[in-house]
């Protein structure tokens, strides 16, 4: 099942905006579509002028032409995000070029700069990133907007260190793109260019080497592929420079400027002796460390980044009760030191990368969590919600950098896909009118749990008395009911919950039904098959798990109605995957079962599989989608 078709508890989203429908209406401006083309980038020039120390000067120069009414929105307004507490950030020139060459400048009044990370009173402590907004004047079709930056470097996010990576979209139009590296030529560096990005200079002069490359595309291929949950960066037109010889040594340097701060306090000392109180395992130990750093500790701040390499000091936490990744990990090492559990630090990316690019560049790793060589157990506690022992799905299954073994090859461990389950009980009973009283019990495990249990901590008790009514009043329908569930409170991997319901005229009389969940559902047999008719020509590969669903229908009709049509029994085994369905009418009763079993064990599943996944899928498509007739 591919990770990126899954929708987890939609239907708990839907029962809950019943009381915040206005907020649909809400619509972040967003980039468009590659393939209308509304707008098209003509220039596009960085320049990275490296110090000895590593710190440097980035120069963009851009020009973005508006071919469409639609991208005006989009294109008078450009966002630069910036490092406040090691740049600085400098407008050189910014201005509309008119159709007609008339240059209107963006005047000063048009600029605005958030300092803080959004928090109300938040500010630098809690994340040095700022944001500088321009409003470009008198934009319309026709027009282009000429943007020319600056962000100086007042030191380097690691000592005498520089590395930069970037690709480009094969679907875009790009007019001009030049990239140049000007740094000290007694820096060693190595680099490489990929795909239709050319190196067009690499030479010394004087006591600097400058290293440049250029990029046109200005016939773009269109592209049909909408799954992009794996990324692979050298499958697209790009670069890397680095000064890193090895993983290992961004591994190295990290850990030079993060280790001291996890040496553990008097205050974390006497911290882990009351969480770890009465408790003598090692693993329950770090259960009870972990568990109250990931519930107590909130996420604020940006992780690793410039400016962002050394965690904050453990009574700062420790007082705000907020920290980034780097501080949750921190944290946690300093109290696990304090009850004398071994642990390190390890760097992951937590986007889409699952393979690190060839060169050794910093921002291929932008998330930090623990690792432990005692229990050989690797913890994310900035990821709220997830079992001790267990991984969040953004970092299980991928390549990280150990501080305790730089040059280890390691990767966290792949979620098994089979914890991934659920069986769902459904009794009906029908009246004549298609009123129904009805009763559901499901029992969930593995990360769709997980899932579930993090929604439904966010539920108000007044959302939960109320949540029989919502769900079905999102459909149009007039219900009442009782909902009850497991405490969702702890963090574990499986949940219980159940609900009762009277639904007024809920089905049509007479008519035809496709069986399906009545209540919210996490994990239905119809989320293994929603694939079934995507066009899959254009993708690669894609994050991708299995499980397995379980749904069991009780219906009773009343006597006065006539059961004419049931779906027909359906068996069918392939490759790891099995649908077997039955359906047995007994008078007027209809009993039927249905259980997908994914034998998927990702995290990355090939084009070729999916193709093979999509084939089993279209052949059940129609047992799912089959009706029950009754008139």
């Amino acid at each position: 099942m591919r990770i990126a078709t899954l929708r987890l508890c939609a239907a708990i989203g839907i029962a809950l905006a019943a009381t915040a429908a206005a907020a649909q209406n809400a619509t972040p401006a967003t980039a468009p579509a590659a393939s209308e083309d509304p707008v098209r980038s003509e220039r596009a020039h960085v320049t990275y002028t490296v110090q000895p120390d590593g710190s440097y000067v980035e120069q963009h120069e851009t020009e973005l032409k508006v071919l469409d009414e639609r991208a005006v929105e989009y294109a008078k307004r450009e966002s630069i995000s910036y490092s406040a507490s090691i740049q600085r950030f400098e407008v050189i020139e910014a201005y509309t070029r008119k159709a007609d060459g008339r240059r209107i400048e963006v005047p000063k009044s048009n600029y605005q700069v958030e300092t803080n990370d959004g928090r109300e009173g938040g500010g630098p402590a809690f994340s040095d990133i700022a944001t500088t907004s321009l409003i470009f004047p008198d934009v319309a079709a026709g027009d282009t907007v000429v943007l020319s930056y600056r962000l100086i470097g007042k030191q380097p996010m690691f000592d005498r260190q520089f590395s930069e990576l970037d690709s480009f979209s094969n679907h875009r139009y790009a007019g001009d793109v030049r990239i140049k590296i000007d740094a000290p030529a007694a820096m060693w560096a190595q680099h490489k260019a990929w795909g239709a990005l050319k190196q067009v200079r690499d030479e010394t002069v004087g006591d600097r080497r400058i290293v440049e490359w250029s990029y046109q595309n200005r016939a773009p291929a269109k592209s049909k592929r909408t799954d992009y949950s794996v990324y692979q960066v050298e499958d697209f037109p790009g670069f890397a420079y680095s000064t890193f010889r090895s993983y290992g040594d961004i591994a190295r340097v990290y850990g030079e400027r993060a280790l001291p701060k996890a040496v553990p306090t008097a205050r974390a000392r006497k911290l882990a002796d009351e969480i770890a109180a009465g408790k003598t395992a090692p693993r329950e130990v770090a259960r009870a460390l972990y568990e109250w750093v990931s519930t107590n500790i909130h996420y604020g701040g940006n992780c690793i980044g410039l400016g962002a390499v050394v965690p904050r000091d453990q009574d700062f936490v420790l007082d705000n009760r907020l920290g980034d990744c780097k501080d949750h990990a921190t944290l946690l090492q300093a109290l696990l030191a304090a009850k004398g559990i071994e642990a390190s630090q390890a760097l992951v990316n937590a986007g889409n990368v699952y393979r690190l690019p060839e060169i050794p560049v910093a921002s291929s790793v932008n998330h930090v969590i623990n690792y432990l060589p005692g229990l050989d157990l690797y913890l994310d506690a900035t990821a709220k919600g997830i079992p001790f022992g267990d991984l969040p799905p953004n970092v299980a299954g991928k390549p990280v950098l150990r501080v305790d073994q730089p040059e280890l090859k390691a990767r966290t461990p792949a979620y098994r896909s089979e914890r991934n389950r659920q069986r769902m009980t459904t009794h009906l009973t029908v009246s004549e009118d298609g009123s129904v009283k009805g009763k559901v019990a499901v029992e969930v495990s593995g990360f769709p749990a997980v899932s579930l249990r993090g929604a439904l901590r966010e539920m108000t008790q007044e959302q939960a008395r109320d949540l029989v009514k919502n769900y079905f009043q999102s459909s149009g329908l007039v219900a009442q009911g009782s909902f009850r569930q497991d405490d969702p409170k702890p963090l574990i991997d499986s949940q219980n919950y159940d609900a009762q319901f009277e639904v007024a005229q809920m089905l049509p009389v007479p008519g035809a039904i496709p069986l399906r969940p009545m209540f919210m559902n996490p994990q239905p047999v119809a989320s293994f098959v929603s694939s079934a008719n995507e066009d899959l020509s254009a993708e690669g590969e894609t994050a991708c798990t299995g499980g397995r669903s379980e749904e069991i229908y009780r219906i009773e009709f009343p006597a006065s109605m006539k059961v004419i049509a049931v779906p027909t029994n359906l068996s069918i085994e392939s490759g790891g995957l099995r649908y077997h369905a039955t359906y047995s009418l007994k008078g007027n009763v209809l009993e039927a079962s249905r259980v997908f079993e994914d034998g998927t064990p990702g995290p990355l599943c090939t084009p070729e599989y999916n193709r093979a996944f999509q084939a089993f899928a279209k052949k059940v498509l129609p047992n799912l989608k089959s009706q029950v007739v009754y008139q």
